[in-house]
Formats: C-alpha cells, sequence, structure tokens
C-alpha cells in the first residue's frame, strides 16, 4: 500500500481508502454485517488506513460498524464521516438558506451523535451537501463557532465537505477562502473528469485534500452492468441504472475497454489508476462489501499510474450526465 498527504490535515492516509455506504445495510442490498466486517478487516489487513462513512447510510449504521471494526485494530486509521441535511434533500436546492440544512445547534447534535456512534471522535466531519452560496449568510458565522467548539471539545479534529453530485464547481468558493475547510469529497471518475478542469488545481493550491469518490460510477465501470443487469429488491440501483440506462453504459464500456486495457488488466483496476493518476487526489474511496472487493482494490495500490498519453486518450471517454436525477 502507498500513501499520500490528506491535504493540510498532517494525516497520512492510504491511496486506497474504505467507502463505506454499501455496508449502511439500506440502500445497498445482499450483504450482512459479518461480511463487512471481515470486508474492513481484510482492507486493514492490507494497510487501508482510511475509511468514509456517513450517519445516512443506513441512519448510523455504517458508523456503528466502522467504529466496531476500528476499535479492534492497533493501527491508526483514519474516519470520516458526514452530517446528513437536516431536510434530507440531496442535492441541496439552490436558494435554500443553511439554517434549513445546517443550522449551528443541528451540526453540533450530529457530530456528537456521529462521535458517539464511532464510539472515539470524528477525525474528519463533512457537510454531505454544500452550496458556496452559504458562506455569505449569517448563519455560517455561527456554524463555524459550533465547529470550533467542537474541535475544542475533542468531539471533531477536522472539517471538510462532500460535493455535489457532477456539478464539482459547487464548493469552488468554499476551498478558495474557507480556511476551516480541509478537505473535500467529489466524484471524480473516467466518466466524470470535470474536477480536474478548476476543483483539483485549486485543492492543490490550497492545500485541501481530495477525497475521490465513486471511481467505478456505482457499478459502471466494472463492467457488470449489461442490459438485463438484476439487483436485489430495495436497492438503490434500480432507480440508476433504470430504463435504457444499462445499454448506455455498456456501449460506452465497450469504445473504453480496449483503450484503458492498453495499461490495466481489469476495468476495475484502470478506473482506480485514473483516480490515483491525479497529484491532487490523496486517496479514493471504491466500496468493499467483500474480502475480495478488498484484495482487489488494494492491489492497485502499487505505486504504478497511468502514463500521460492514455490519460489525454482518456479524455474522449469523458461523459457528460446525471443519472441521480
Amino acid at each position: 500500500m502507498q500513501y499520500r498527504q490528506l491535504g493540510r490535515t498532517g494525516y497520512t492516509v492510504s491511496e486506497i481508502g474504505f467507502g463505506a455506504w454499501g455496508v449502511g445495510g439500506a440502500m445497498w442490498q445482499g450483504g450482512d454485517d459479518d461480511t463487512s466486517l471481515t470486508a474492513l478487516d481484510a482492507a486493514f489487513d492490507l494497510g487501508v488506513t482510511f475509511v468514509d462513512t456517513a450517519f445516512a447510510y443506513g441512519d448510523g449504521h455504517s458508523e456503528r460498524l466502522v467504529g466496531k471494526a476500528v476499535a479492534r485494530r492497533a493501527e491508526r486509521i483514519v474516519i470520516a464521516t458526514k452530517i446528513p441535511p437536516e431536510n434530507r434533500l440531496w442535492p441541496a436546492p439552490a436558494g435554500i438558506p443553511l439554517a434549513s440544512v445546517f443550522s449551528a445547534d443541528y451540526v453540533r447534535r450530529s457530530a456528537e451523535t456521529s462521535a458517539q456512534n464511532l464510539g472515539r471522535p470524528v477525525d474528519l466531519l463533512q457537510f454531505h451537501v454544500w452550496l458556496d452560496e452559504w458562506l455569505r449568510e449569517a448563519e455560517w458565522k455561527r456554524v463555524e463557532r459550533a465547529l470550533g467548539a467542537l474541535i475544542a471539545a475533542g468531539t471533531v479534529r477536522h472539517v471538510g465537505i462532500s460535493n455535489t453530485e457532477h456539478d464539482p464547481d459547487s464548493a469552488l468558493e468554499a476551498v478558495r477562502h474557507c480556511d476551516l475547510i480541509e478537505c473535500l469529497q467529489v466524484i471524480y471518475n473516467i466518466f466524470d473528469q470535470g474536477p480536474a478542469r478548476r476543483l483539483l488545481p485549486a485543492c492543490l493550491e490550497r492545500r485541501v485534500g481530495v477525497i475521490a469518490r465513486v471511481p467505478f460510477d456505482e457499478g459502471g465501470l466494472t463492467g457488470a452492468i449489461r442490459p438485463g443487469v438484476t439487483f436485489p429488491p430495495g436497492d438503490w440501483r434500480h432507480r440508476y441504472f433504470r430504463d435504457d440506462r444499462p445499454a448506455e453504459v455498456a456501449a460506452r464500456v465497450a469504445k473504453l475497454q480496449p483503450v484503458l486495457l492498453q495499461e490495466a488488466l481489469t476495468l476495475p483496476e484502470g478506473a482506480l489508476r485514473f483516480c490515483l493518476s491525479h497529484e491532487a487526489v490523496a486517496t479514493v474511496i471504491p466500496g468493499m462489501r467483500t474480502p475480495e472487493h478488498a484484495r482487489a482494490n488494494c492491489a492497485v495500490s502499487d505505486g504504478r499510474l497511468l502514463t500521460p498519453a492514455l490519460l489525454s486518450a482518456l479524455k474522449q471517454h469523458e461523459w457528460n450526465r446525471n443519472f441521480y436525477e
């Protein structure tokens, strides 16, 4: 496992982190807690030192599971979690006031709940939705004071933002002007290369740590999404890959595959190497619901990046669309 600096937090974290949405027992179906704990242990055994979770992943279930797994390890593992919007709207609608989404009191209560779920202080507390316009509201000053008090009390150590889906510039002002924000989590993958235009360079300039999420496009970049694909009952991917979307994804992947496999043995390997090939990225957080996932993902962190020639060729495979809508 290779390691990188997480911005100016002072943390050194594994290039491959553990994305813990899939172990929350809610939107991703077909797993169980025992297998999830085994996957977490396998990842830690392979050198993973960064886990990303959220209260919204099963109303605290993912947080509690991660806390349980980390508590029995001797390694220093950094845990990031997220405050859900109080109105439970993803993404945040433009024009909605900050007090309706993240009031100072709600931020305090949420942070304390997450710390209790984890059984330890929150290393990185992230806003689970974001609008830069909130920085200009009076409520933001109150939120800053609340976060300062949480940091002083030892409940929270650092603060970040989980950026809006497919809108990387929605947190550009926060990155450029808000010293409190030390990390940014953003969708960055071969299909969604938008962050590389303005956001990632700004993060480099300001030493804001970048957590690359959705490296596999929710499964699209693994090659497993094809016409006729099925998911367990209640799984959220029924909506994400609805109608003719599996056929669209398969057609895109068919064009991508011969290009990407020039320097990777599998599509998932190439997808992870793409993320790690940008110098702004500190860690990439694929979901790992089984030990097999952990072993395959962690094996990619061997120091080998995609060549500039291939990265240039992959620009032709950018796909501007939003399946979350």
